[in-house]
């Protein structure tokens, strides 16, 4: 074993600063008609105020940019106001864009230097367990330029042509080995710099944000995520983030 003294810490991974981008500015039709999708009620709070206190659950994340509708940022700012919130973390409301694409980059606009990390989730997965969003961190403070949560799959997947109208048959035309592919989760966790380039880079139209990292040839790792980090899409996703809060504050008081 040498007798060499360890390296110093990196720079990077003691003093970087993250912070949380919350894209909030859409309808979220699934559900239904009503209010907003981040603005559904769960467990008598809003998701979006859940989805805020996920990310400030984490003493790493210290600003949380939400996004909000452009006709809705300043009920966003009182719902914040109305909800105690870590007095640690900072917020900041802006007003969205009319794609989700847009929205992230109006957030990315928004932050002051000095944050090196940048996490992007979904205010519709607001159950996400603090220990996966410090996973995240940890991996992108390690060096990964992106950093996904993801699950391997329970289904076997088919690869289909589509059908010409909605509801005809489709042909299947290929089964892909499940074991290679992952089901993403958020926060998606970014080095700024880059998350900054594929948003002014890249004009596809893109799912998430790790996609677009990805076509700057930049690689993207996954960390394990986690099965209480669902997206609340459907009315029935409701039924089960109900189900998962109910039983938090049964068994953890959360």
């Amino acid at each position: 074993m040498s007798d060499d003294p360890l390296p110093p810490p990196s720079p990077t991974r003691t003093t970087a600063r993250t912070a949380a981008v919350i894209p909030a500015a859409g309808r979220g039709v699934r559900l239904g008609p009503g209010a907003p999708k981040a603005l559904r009620v769960l467990g008598g709070t809003p998701m979006l105020i859940h989805a805020v206190r996920a990310m400030a659950a984490s003493r790493a994340v210290s600003l949380v940019v939400v996004v909000a509708p452009p006709e809705g940022a300043a009920e966003v700012r009182n719902l914040l106001d109305a909800h105690a919130l870590p007095e640690r973390t900072d917020f900041l409301v802006v007003p969205g864009g009319p794609t989700r694409q847009a929205s992230v980059r109006l957030g990315l606009d928004a932050l002051p230097p000095g944050f090196d990390i940048v996490l992007v989730h979904d205010a519709a997965r607001p159950l996400v367990p603090v220990d996966t969003v410090d996973a995240v961190i940890e991996a992108v403070r390690d060096g990964a330029p992106a950093v996904v949560p993801a699950l391997p799959l329970a289904d076997t997947v088919k690869q289909v042509e589509p059908a010409a109208r909605p509801g005809e048959p489709e042909p299947v035309v290929a089964t892909p080995d499940r074991s290679l592919l992952r089901a993403v989760q958020t926060p998606q966790g970014f080095d700024r710099d880059a998350l900054v380039r594929a948003h002014a880079s890249v004009t596809d139209d893109v799912t998430d944000d790790a996609s677009m990292v990805e076509q700057l040839g930049l690689t993207v790792v996954t960390v394990p995520g986690h099965e209480e980090a669902f997206k609340v899409t459907r009315p029935l996703d409701l039924v089960l983030a109900e189900a998962v809060l109910a039983r938090r504050r049964l068994n953890d008081g959360f």
